[in-house]
């Protein structure tokens, strides 16, 4: 019973804040109709909305109302990622930058990728902002000569989800969940 109450107050909540809701006449034009991967705020003021495909960044500092472009593909100059994870910034790419050093075995990370991503956090995604780096890492691509990730059983009691082609922070936990399913 407690069950029903709380579904039916979360539906009623949810039914009374839509109509509140209002459309944005000013609402950032989305001409690739991709959907945007994130959208955060950091306080009641200051958010963020990240397409990752189109690799464009908008902002706002009036809750939503209005938003300004802050960076897009043709200013980054190769891929990177954006991503709110537990309100702090996931930020990462940049491997065309040195394709060459970043073909390895060596789990080490690249100096000047690393140095241009926080360049772009300092300058771009939190401009004026004291920000502090928790965690920093490399990885090792999977590639292969076709694009779909590997997901299947090799023995028993042995899957893999594998060959992500660099997507692995996009995509890990749909590969997750498709080897969880293997396991039913």
């Amino acid at each position: 019973m407690r069950l029903l109450i709380l579904i039916s107050f979360l539906v009623y909540l949810n039914s009374s804040a839509q109509a509140t809701w209002q459309p944005l006449t000013n609402s950032v034009s989305n001409t690739n109709n991709q959907r945007f991967d994130d959208v955060f705020f950091i306080n009641e003021n200051i958010g963020w909305a990240a397409n990752g495909y189109y690799a464009t960044v908008y902002k706002t500092i009036d809750g939503g109302k209005t938003w300004t472009k802050q960076l897009d593909e043709t200013e980054l100059d190769g891929d990177y990622y954006f991503r709110n994870i537990d309100d702090r910034i996931l930020f990462g790419g940049g491997r065309n930058l040195d394709f060459e050093t970043e073909e390895t075995t060596i789990m080490e990370e690249t100096k000047l990728v690393q140095n241009k991503l926080e360049e772009l956090l300092r300058s771009t995604i939190l401009p004026n902002t004291y920000f502090e780096i928790d965690h920093k890492w490399s990885g090792i691509m999977g590639v292969g000569n076709q694009k779909k990730p590997i997901v299947k059983q090799i023995s028993n009691h042995v899957y893999c989800g594998v060959r992500l082609g660099g997507m692995g922070v996009a995509i890990g936990s749909t590969i997750g969940m498709q080897l969880a399913q293997l396991l039913d």
